[in-house]
């Protein structure tokens, strides 16, 4: 491997681990902050109006096609309501209600609605050991859903938050596949912007009220870290961190950091105080983890009579 390979599979990992490392401190980082200083749909606000703006300048300075045509229209608008509107109210609102450590464990089922959805919108055929992973993994995931987990809320309201950060992964793996085409043909700042003022446009009629409730002139430092986390590392450092490193991540090295992303969660609740990991969620998160594993495996193409099967590079 020459040395500019060699830096270029680094900077990958670098990004990959930065992105997950940054989502996994959010679970305990906005228990911080909600509901005591800020309730959920407010920070939504915050973090998705700032994000339309700050893309819709990138946009405007580095790219010169915009997304044009009806199909591309359609499916950027369909990007901005999956990816980012409903996607981003109902994980807030979910992680309001549930702990950091289901949060992280349910939403690890992403992968699995990606390839639901590319069964249904792009024709791929959903093998056997795939069809036994999405069922291993939904028992697992029914598992967290249904328990209460050591937190103080009731267990009607756990539930309801746990269904809430399913829901959340559902619209994030539908908006995976709907993107997809759409960072092929144009710059990921386009893309990103018109998601964004996509959502911008369905999560401020939800939380407007409550960004103005907050009480910015008296938050302590500590609660000004975190929503500024929130705001600027969790919605525009790791979404373009993310973006470049799909462009040449295989998809074995995104498995891995899946998987990195919910333990990295863990042991930030556990350390920061704020979760604690049991015996049955560490089993729930196993199923999970199987399930995924299983679903992650690509059918095999056959290869053609007299033909070798082709080769993919791959950079791990």
């Amino acid at each position: 491997m020459t040395n500019s390979s060699s830096t270029s599979a680094w900077r990958v990992h670098a990004a990959l681990f930065t992105v997950a490392a940054i989502y996994a401190a959010n679970y305990s980082l906005a228990k911080e902050v909600m509901p005591r200083y800020a309730h959920p749909n407010g920070i939504v606000v915050l973090r998705v109006v700032t994000a339309a703006l700050v893309f819709g300048l990138l946009d405007k300075l580095v790219t010169k096609k915009p997304i044009t045509g009806r199909a591309d229209t359609v499916r950027s608008i369909l990007c901005g309501i999956s990816g980012i509107g409903l996607n981003q109210l109902l994980f807030f609102g979910g992680l309001n209600l549930t702990s950091p450590i289901s949060a992280s464990l349910i939403q690890t089922v992403s992968p699995i609605v990606v390839v639901l959805a590319s069964v249904v919108l792009l024709g791929e055929r959903i093998t056997l050991l795939r069809a036994l992973g999405i069922g291993v993994a939904g028992v697992g995931a029914a598992l967290v859903i249904l328990s209460r987990g050591p937190v103080g809320a009731q267990g009607d309201s756990v539930a309801l938050g746990n269904l809430m950060i399913l829901l959340n992964a559902t619209f994030f793996g539908l908006y995976l596949v709907l993107a997809a085409p759409l960072m092929k043909q144009y710059h990921a700042f386009t893309v990103l912007a018109r998601s964004f003022l996509v959502g911008a446009c369905i999560v401020v009629p939800f939380g407007w009220r409550e960004a103005l409730a907050i009480d910015y002139a008296h938050l302590p430092t500590g609660i000004w870290v975190d929503i500024l986390y929130m705001v600027f590392m969790l919605t525009i450092v790791a979404y373009l961190l993310n973006n470049w490193a799909l462009k040449y991540a295989s998809p074995a090295l995104l498995g891995v950091y899946i998987y990195l992303q919910p333990i990295m969660a863990v042991l930030i609740a556990v350390s920061l105080g704020r979760d604690q990991l049991t015996w049955a969620r560490a089993v729930q998160g196993l199923l999970i983890f199987v399930g995924v594993w299983l679903v992650s495996q690509k059918p095999k193409q056959p290869a053609a009579v007299g033909e070798k099967a082709p080769l993919e590079p791959v950079q791990d």
